[in-house]
Order: structure tokens, then sequence, then C-alpha cells
């Protein structure tokens, strides 16, 4: 993926966290940052995906049978 026109960003990070994310990127031959990029995207494409379905089957609740018909229908 190419990334246009960064902004500097800070964040704290544990002393493991900043350990395993090295360790990513030297397995990978990238910088930590590409990882930590990756790994953002990642996040916010889930995020995404979870809103454009949220409300896709309205009424789903009515439509699911309760614990006692399924023990019925057992």
């Amino acid at each position: 993926m190419l990334y246009m026109a960064a902004i500097r960003t800070q964040i704290y990070l544990t002393e493991a966290q900043r350990a395993r994310l090295n360790d990513r990127a030297e397995r990978q031959g990238v910088p930590m940052a590409h990882i930590i990029r990756d790994a953002i995207d990642s996040f916010l494409s889930t995020e995404d995906d979870l809103e454009a379905t949220f409300g896709a089957a309205p009424n789903l609740a009515q439509r699911v049978p309760t614990r006692d018909e399924w023990e019925r229908r057992g």
C-alpha cells in the first residue's frame, strides 16, 4: 500500500508492545511505522464493515426462536 502525505503522530507504547512491533517489523523487513499503519487500516476497515451492516437484518430478534422453542423442537 502506498502512503501519501503522512501526518506525524506520537503514541506511547509499553516496552512489550514496542518489542513485539520491532520483532514483527524485522521479520517482515519493513519499518515499524508500516506495521502500525497496517494495523490501524485493518482496525478501521473492520469498524467500517460493522457500521455498513448495522441494521441490515431488522426485526431479527423476532425471527429467532426462543430457547423454549428450540428445546421443544429438539
